[in-house]
């Protein structure tokens, strides 16, 4: 279940309070008349079945209520209440499987927004990989992976391409390619200094490395793991569970593969360079072409049960 809280002008309360009452799969309508100051206005909440969340939000946007007033919504983890039972049995399709388009819009845009703070997790997460590259060390690039941000703009991608949001999609190209190449630049400047202090050689580069040589050698598998987990991370955004996002970032090569490139260009190893750059480049478009897909199936069969 998801909880509304909305701050209405006094002109348009009947008209929301209507629409609630109207929508399939709501419950607990609230209506405190004049309690609202900043902006002045009434205040409405009600409880409603996620499956029938996205319509009811999408209504009430359409009465320019987030323009004129507010709308907030909160997830409920916990409600006994038998008429909330009621509503989400009487509510079409599954809860599990609904998409909050205004939610995931949110959500990515502020996962993909060019911060210092994205910044740093991205540029470290590529200093670590480095350091596991050279050791040949499958514990640090795991652990890379891991502190990697870099999904959050290719989320941002999908979403608005899906969503026809320009304006997301610039954000979120902006946030990867200016993230990835900061963390590059400042990489390659990490190898030189570890170098300098006899920590990283190139000989450790170019030696046999069975735990992260794959990193550098890009192949049809490489697509296919990205592949799935662009599916998987997608599904994790738009149904809520983001457990499952550790694990999608830990399965594909983004930021192994720009540390690698950034090492093997600190020494002038362009063959290594090269192939990392293909390997990035793979993960990226295997990510963004199976989460586009993804939500444009999802947008679809969400359909049938409406």
């Amino acid at each position: 279940m998801l909880h509304l809280r909305l701050i209405t002008p006094a002109g348009k309360t009947d008209d929301v309070v209507r629409l609630i009452e109207n929508t399939v799969g709501t419950t607990h309508l609230v209506v405190l008349p004049g309690a609202a100051r900043n902006p002045a206005g009434d205040v409405v909440m009600c409880d409603v079945a996620r499956e029938a969340g996205d319509e009811l939000i999408g209504a009430l946007r359409e009465l320019d209520l987030d323009k004129s007033g507010s709308i907030a919504v909160e997830n409920i983890d916990l409600s006994l209440s038998k008429r909330a039972d009621k509503a989400e049995d009487e509510a079409p399709g599954e809860g599990a499987d609904a998409v909050l388009w205004e939610h995931l819009t949110d959500a990515t845009h502020e996962e993909s927004t060019l911060s210092v703070t994205y910044l740093a997790f991205l540029v470290l997460a590529t200093m670590i990989a480095a350091c596991g590259v050279v050791l040949d060390n499958a514990i640090l690039i795991v652990g890379a992976m891991a502190v990697g941000p870099e999904f959050g703009p290719l989320a941002g991608i999908c979403t608005a391409v899906v969503q026809r949001h320009p304006r997301l999609a610039l954000r979120s190209l902006i946030a990867l390619l200016v993230g990835f190449a900061a963390a590059m630049v400042v990489t390659v400047g990490f190898t030189w200094f570890m170098d300098a202090l006899n920590l990283f050689t190139k000989d450790q580069l170019e030696a046999d490395r069975p735990n992260t040589g794959f990193v550098y050698a890009p192949d049809a598998f490489s697509f296919v793991v990205a592949v799935l987990a662009g599916i998987a991370g997608t599904l994790s955004l738009t149904s809520a569970k983001s457990g499952a996002l550790v694990g999608v970032a830990i399965s594909v090569t983004t930021v192994p593969a720009a540390a690698n490139a950034a090492v093997a260009l600190a020494y002038g190893d362009m063959s290594q360079t090269v192939g990392s750059t293909n390997q990035l480049l793979l993960n990226l478009m295997g990510i963004v072409l199976a989460g586009t897909l993804t939500l444009l199936l999802q947008k679809w069969l969400w359909r049938k049960p409406r």
